[in-house]
């Protein structure tokens, strides 16, 4: 019985996707080829290892044990990459960093071109989610975070706190008049997160404000600030995105004022590597000194 690291490679990815279609992009393989690849290590093994339904690819009982052994060897293999000397000062390969939506459109394209810049042997991919990334199951190699997770195998680092406030168009306020303190946001329509849609605690804005009704919502932050430019009412703004949004000004700054963090979690087995520690270092410095400065414009 012959079964090589790519083999298990493959039988994660299927495993993670539930589809031969999914862990062929993850794989940038094509999907026939995927399949091919799975059929031939259940030969090999002469077991079947998933049930293929419309909804998918299920493990089997047998499947589910190769898993644990095939996440020790995926465990083991990335431990031995990153014990290896480097060859340069540069950094390369890919790394995918899952985000919110907020940080992944105003803060990470800047950052992470600045990287590239230094680097041009890296590739970047930003995963822009309004969800919790699983990275047990290597759904991305690092992600940001605005709750410092307490469970599982993680490293947690803090990248920054950032600030928050309520925020209308001109034309808004032109059209609707001046808002003069939170009781008059009674009589305005109000831009926020689809309530049964917020995945974290701190996303949970008009709730610490004290408004429940909102008649334009949305699980993204920038389409909510597209809501919120194009005169639909008034919303909680993250004060690094307003510099993108001129024809935008904060409002009952002194009343209303929110201030929250991002976090930087990387999986505990990755704690020995190199590559991916200096490039959470160059992220994290440059996510700090990025919000610092487009906090300073607004």
């Amino acid at each position: 019985m012959q079964t090589n690291w790519d083999d298990l490679r493959i039988f994660l990815a299927v495993a993670r996707d539930n589809s031969l279609s999914g862990a062929g992009k993850r794989l940038r393989l094509d999907p026939a080829t995927v399949g091919r690849r799975i059929q031939k290590l259940e030969t090999s093994l002469q077991t079947v290892l998933f049930t293929k339904s419309p909804q998918g690819y299920a493990l089997t009982e047998t499947g589910q044990a190769l898993l644990a052994r095939a996440e020790q060897a995926e465990t083991a293999m990335r431990a031995a990459v990153a014990e290896l000397p480097e060859q340069s000062d540069r950094l390369s390969g890919q790394i995918r960093i899952g985000a919110p939506d907020g940080a992944a459109n105003y803060l990470l394209p800047q950052v992470c071109a600045a990287i590239l810049r230094e680097n041009p042997d890296l590739e970047v991919q930003i995963v822009a989610l309004p969800r919790v990334f699983n990275l047990s199951r290597r759904e991305a190699d690092m992600a940001i975070a605005v709750s410092a997770p307490t469970a599982g195998r993680l490293i947690v680092q803090k990248i920054t706190d950032y600030k928050l406030h309520l925020a209308a168009s001109q034309e808004y306020i032109r059209e609707n008049g001046a808002i003069q303190s939170v009781a008059d946001l009674a009589r305005h329509n109000v831009v926020g997160y689809i309530a049964d849609m917020i995945f974290d605690r701190e996303l949970d804005y008009l709730e610490e404000i004290g408004l429940t009704k909102v008649p334009l919502a949305s699980n993204s932050v920038s389409v909510q600030l597209n809501l919120i430019r194009q005169g639909g009412g008034v919303g909680v703004v993250h004060d690094f995105a307003l510099p993108s949004a001129p024809e935008v000004s904060r409002i009952l700054t002194e009343d209303v004022s929110l201030s929250r963090a991002f976090y930087l979690i990387r999986h505990e087995d990755d704690r020995r590597n190199a590559r991916l520690r200096r490039f959470a270092d160059r992220l994290c410095n440059g996510l700090r000194a990025e919000v610092a400065r487009l906090e300073a414009l607004t």
